[in-house]
């Protein structure tokens, strides 16, 4: 499945409740989105995810849905996370 990375900016500090993750989750699963690892910037106001996902427009669909911003979308070639100690 196709990879990407998505950068998104919010106008408060980023704060989700269980709930809140619980909901895009399932509308993720709805759209065949899958998120993977996320970043979030210092500041609160940037995150940075990758997701798996049939290609960019389920990403933009599913983030209408949950109503997230989706300012960018990359697509990556894969992920190779490092191993602690290697």
């Amino acid at each position: 499945m196709p990879l990407f990375l998505i950068e998104r900016s919010f106008a408060e500090q980023l704060e989700l409740t269980d709930e809140d993750v619980r909901l895009i989750v399932d509308v993720n699963a709805d759209e065949g989105v899958r998120w993977l690892f996320s970043f979030l910037s210092a500041d609160r106001h940037r995150s940075y995810c990758l997701y798996e996902a049939p290609s960019a427009e389920e990403i933009v669909a599913a983030a209408r849905r949950a109503n997230v911003p989706v300012d960018q979308i990359v697509p990556v070639d894969r992920f190779v996370p490092e191993v602690a100690g290697a």
